[in-house]
């Protein structure tokens, strides 16, 4: 079973899911992959907006955006997807707040963490692109080779907002 609540944010109305202990879902209305592989489960969901994790995921996204710095690590967070889409997901939680990374360095990360000479780029954007947990798990904070603002799942125009709230100057790294 999962849960689900709403959160009113500066870039628009988030759904949160939950399997009761951990937020397995954070999406920006609209936004491209909606309810990612919980699309169907994600329709028979309960609203229950007095969970405790959701508690904790309510007061992580007040303190980002009004412009503390809260770590990934103060969450429980429980993505489902592929292994591979798990260490991509992994490697995003790691990127510092203010900073981005471009694929080529998650792919070249990947890469050598499983003794492989080369990582497709574009099978990372496809793992970042399906990120089921945006902002909280950062897709936000990749960008292409030259610093270019490629796609994100819930609009360019989210990602520059929210880019521009950690004070990273769009198409720059």
């Amino acid at each position: 079973m999962y849960y689900i609540t709403n959160y009113t944010s500066p870039v628009g109305r988030l759904l949160l899911a939950s399997d009761g202990d951990s937020i397995v879902g954070l999406w920006i209305e609209g936004q491209k992959y909606f309810g990612g592989v919980l699309k169907n489960e994600i329709i028979e969901a309960v609203q229950k907006d007095n969970l405790s994790v959701f508690a904790i995921a309510r007061d992580w996204l007040d303190r980002y955006f009004v412009g503390e710095k809260p770590a990934t690590s103060e969450l429980p967070l429980a993505p489902i997807g592929s292994n591979f889409r798990k260490e991509v997901w992994n490697i995003l939680r790691n990127i510092p707040y203010g900073e981005c990374i471009t694929y080529g360095n998650i792919a070249r990360t990947i890469a050598a963490k499983t003794g492989q000479k080369t990582m497709s780029a574009q099978a990372v954007g496809g793992a970042v692109g399906h990120n089921p947990i945006s902002i909280m798990i950062p897709c936000h904070r990749v960008v292409g080779a030259n610093g270019s603002l490629t796609g994100y799942a819930g609009g360019i125009d989210k990602k520059i907002k929210l880019l521009e709230h950690e004070g990273i100057a769009p198409f720059s790294l």
